[in-house]
């Protein structure tokens, strides 16, 4: 039986929740998309340029430890891992029946992104620092 008109339309949308939190989610997608096609650009110029060098290990890490090229690595590995987890989360979200098994997902999926992210920062850390 449907639910009867009596109510307005404020008194029917509330607690469906609040559309901003998706806008934001939205936003940060696309402005991590931006931030990756010049850091993507620039990783694989970079090792198109290190690959026709004859490069190995030593080459590679001496580069890694000038700053520019680490502090963009960084940043490139940080965008990466935060734009796949936003748009993993969308994907959980919109086909995985079961709110305990969506919850349980999505955090598995923002620790294994936080993970991954860290472990490739503390590479080139010791890269940068060691070579």
């Amino acid at each position: 039986m449907a639910e009867p008109r009596m109510r307005s339309p404020l008194g029917r949308a509330l607690g469906l929740g609040s559309a901003k939190e998706g806008v934001d989610h939205w936003w940060a997608e696309r402005v991590s998309s931006l931030a990756l096609v010049p850091l993507t650009i620039w990783f694989v110029i970079s090792v198109v340029a290190l690959a026709g060098a004859d490069a190995d290990r030593a080459v590679f890490a001496a580069w890694v430890a000038h700053p520019l090229p680490a502090v963009l690595l960084i940043l490139l590995l940080v965008a990466t891992f935060y734009h796949g987890a936003l748009g993993l989360q969308v994907v959980i979200e919109d086909y995985v029946n079961g709110d305990s098994v969506r919850l349980g997902l999505i955090v598995v999926m923002k620790l294994a992104a936080a993970l991954l992210a860290a472990l490739g920062i503390f590479a080139v850390f010791k890269l940068s620092v060691t070579g």
